[in-house]
């Protein structure tokens, strides 16, 4: 699950950003309301939740959500705000916001309500995504390979790894490129380092070899990657 948290304050969002990580999830961190807009108007599709402060520079995040709702984009949106009135709640949720939350706020209870949005999301996960003989568990933030008898094997895998692999599995049979690879698996503030998408391939290959999964993960020349099913055993 990836998170666009958009929070102008440092330390909160550094501590959001903190336990989100904590939690598995793939956060993009953005501090000012036009840079967050230019980056929802590019790729909001890779998002399954936004966090908006109401109060930003350069564009609130009133505006943010009523922007998102005039392109008729169901992007999920917890709004965060030290504004508590009833009306002020009534303004943030007719804007276009499905959740509330009021400064301060328990890690908890903000965690609690990212799950909630989470099931609500046009991407939402079900518990384990499978794909020919491999089975992800998002529960557990784990793979497995089941056989041809039903029994399953566990693969560990980092949580790069899992992302990566998560990425392709959605994408059976679809040439993906490098970068949309990095834009997915890596938040903006990542280091991006020119080989990452190779080195992170390599490994997963790697793992998925110990049970015959070789050709698995396709690479085509000047192009990219495919994730090809058919080719487990």
């Amino acid at each position: 699950m990836k998170i666009l948290l958009v929070e102008d304050e440092p330390d909160l969002g550094a501590s959001i950003v903190r336990k989100l990580h904590q939690e598995k999830y793939i956060v993009d961190w953005i501090q000012d309301g036009n840079e967050a807009w230019c980056c929802l108007d590019a790729k909001w599709t890779e998002y399954t939740v936004a966090i908006f402060d109401w109060l930003l520079p350069g564009m609130s995040g009133i505006e943010l959500c009523k922007r998102l709702r005039l392109r008729s984009n169901s992007l999920p949106v917890l709004m965060l705000t030290a504004k508590d009135s009833m009306t002020d709640k009534v303004t943030g949720l007719d804007a276009g916001a499905d959740d509330y939350l009021t400064k301060p706020f328990g890690m908890a209870e903000l965690l609690a309500r990212l799950r909630a949005l989470q099931r609500r999301s046009p991407n939402f996960q079900a518990q384990e995504l499978q794909v020919g003989n491999l089975i992800l568990d998002y529960a557990n933030y784990t793979l497995y390979y089941q056989n041809l008898n039903g029994d399953k094997a566990k693969i560990n895998l980092t949580k790069k790894e899992f992302h990566l692999l998560e990425y392709f599995m959605k994408r059976p049979n679809t040439i993906v490129t490098r970068d949309q690879i990095l834009n997915h698996i890596y938040s903006l503030s990542a280091e991006r380092v020119s080989n990452v998408v190779a080195a992170q391939v390599r490994l997963l290959r790697r793992k998925l070899s110990e049970y015959n999964c070789e050709g698995l993960i396709e690479t085509i020349p000047s192009m990219g990657y495919r994730f090809n099913p058919s080719n487990a055993n």
